[in-house]
């Protein structure tokens, strides 16, 4: 039987008249130790913030990494944190708020706003206890305040997560019954609806700096569509609305939580879409604290990594000695990364990244005058690159301060011909993440091949990660949409 995990921000937040449950706090559970190894481990997380980036958000985040079952998901904090996501999972549950709002009492409402508190699913008004059960299985998240608002019909305007400081001393007890009833309960995931049409729509952006695909790969693409019988559409942000026309989605622009990227990723995993990037395959490989703590949870071979906090800022000087890497959790094309070769260094630029995340990583320094990338699609070696450091710098692409930037240049191998060690841990670090399309980096060293990161996007550009296998390339990626869709036909029958 699943053993459960109570986070609290504070210890003071459990106060000495709640139950005895097992408590621990959010500092205690991010240190790893005992609680990180276990595995059968179901964590309720009610820390103060579910912010991003916060602790509370990494909380949720470093549970899934060590495969423990947390609410709320580090989806359903990014779905409940934008009213654009979670208008999308809406329209069943205004239909149900208008058919139960609307046979109460006006008097007993206040005319055009009525606030709902749902803990675990349950609320303290009989008639509406099935509208807090949907919302709860919607978004599961502990406690909710919900605002309905009146505009012809009554819909939901608003939606917000509330920690445990927030119940009343009169809503304890009903707080727990709550509490208790949930965690009798099997752990359930909600369904995806499922579509079966062959047309698929490439978001892509014109005026990005540094794409994850060029022009000439997306032409590429749109031809080798046509050849499998498949519509290509390349469309852009502005294109969301026709997004559901489509019955599946690849995505060439740069992925990042809180982007319109990772909108739609969720609308098209919402509408049974066959969708690459996925948004959980965005979720877990945007953020480098995740993958750190999912790497080492799995033991798959890295560079020596610690994630930090200001607490504890100076072990990245006493367990990894300088020159110390420094990340933000989030960054692409080499953003976002910083080399501290001493301990003002190390200040200073922590100093910096503290300002954005609450968390950062420390990886000790490798230097190779390449970085592998292997290219991995549905579980299987798809292409590979060696990726040389840019002229005079220790990474890729080195940004100026201008804003200009330069690349280093590249080696595009067949994948037989990379060492199979390299094949190995890149398969081992890529299943981790889902069965859709990645790129993992790693490097070569005396010990053998070590990962640096996971991409959900990587970079598909004409005439660098095509050049050994040319059109195979899109017609591999085209069929492997194909496939999937098939499947799906074949479920449906």
């Amino acid at each position: 039987m699943a053993e459960h995990l109570l986070l609290v921000e504070q210890q003071g937040d459990w106060k000495p008249g709640f139950p005895r449950l097992p408590v621990v706090t959010a500092r205690d559970y991010l240190s790893g130790g005992e609680l990180a190894s276990k595995r059968d481990l179901r964590v309720i997380n009610l820390c103060r913030s579910y912010r991003y980036l916060s602790l509370g958000y990494y909380c949720s985040l470093l549970a899934e990494a060590r495969g423990h079952k947390v609410i709320p998901t580090v989806r359903t904090i990014q779905e409940i944190s934008s009213r654009e996501i979670y208008d999308l999972a809406t329209e069943e549950l205004n239909a149900l708020a208008q058919r139960l709002l609307g046979r109460r009492k006006t008097s007993a409402l206040v005319p055009t706003a009525y606030e709902l508190t749902i803990c675990f699913g349950q609320c303290d008004v009989k008639e509406l206890q099935p509208l807090a059960r949907l919302i709860f299985e919607t978004f599961r998240c502990p406690i909710l305040k919900v605002e309905f608002r009146l505009h012809g019909s009554w819909r939901i305007g608003a939606i917000k997560a509330l920690p445990i400081t927030s119940v009343a001393d009169d809503g304890e007890s009903p707080f727990f019954t709550a509490l208790e009833g949930y965690l009798s309960k099997r752990w359930r995931q909600p369904r995806a609806r499922l579509s079966y049409r062959y047309d698929l729509a490439i978001l892509h952006d014109p005026a990005e700096e540094l794409p994850p695909s060029d022009s000439k790969a997306l032409t590429r693409f749109v031809k080798a569509g046509k050849a499998q019988g498949v519509n290509v559409d390349l469309i852009q942000r502005k294109d969301y609305s026709r997004l559901a026309e489509y019955d599946a989605l690849f995505i060439r622009e740069t992925t990042r939580i809180g982007h319109h990227t990772f909108r739609f990723a969720k609308k098209a995993d919402s509408e049974g879409m066959v969708v690459i990037d996925d948004p959980d395959s965005i979720l877990r490989c945007t953020n480098k604290v995740y993958l750190a703590e999912l790497l080492a949870s799995h033991r798959i071979p890295r560079p020596k990594t610690l994630v930090l906090r200001k607490e504890n800022l100076m072990e990245a000087e006493e367990q990894i000695g300088y020159p110390i890497v420094l990340k933000i959790p989030e960054g692409s094309f080499s953003r976002g990364v910083y080399k501290a070769e001493d301990h003002a260094g190390l200040t200073r630029i922590a100093t910096k990244l503290f300002k954005e995340s609450d968390l950062i990583l420390a990886q000790e320094f490798l230097y190779t005058p390449f970085d592998w990338r292997i290219g991995i699609l549905g579980r299987k070696p798809f292409y590979a690159c060696k990726y040389l450091m840019s002229r005079d710098h220790w990474q890729i692409v080195k940004h100026e301060v201008d804003g200009g930037h330069e690349e280093g240049g590249y080696e595009t191998l067949a994948v037989e011909d990379v060492p199979p060690a390299v094949i190995r841990v890149a398969l081992r670090a890529a299943d981790l993440i889902g069965d859709g399309l990645y790129g993992v980096d790693l490097k070569e060293t005396p010990a053998g091949p070590v990962v640096i990161e996971v991409n959900d996007n990587p970079s598909l550009d004409a005439g660098v990660e095509d050049r050994v296998l040319g059109d195979q390339l899109y017609e591999r990626l085209i069929g492997e949409f194909v496939q999937r869709l098939d499947r799906r036909r074949v479920g449906k029958r």
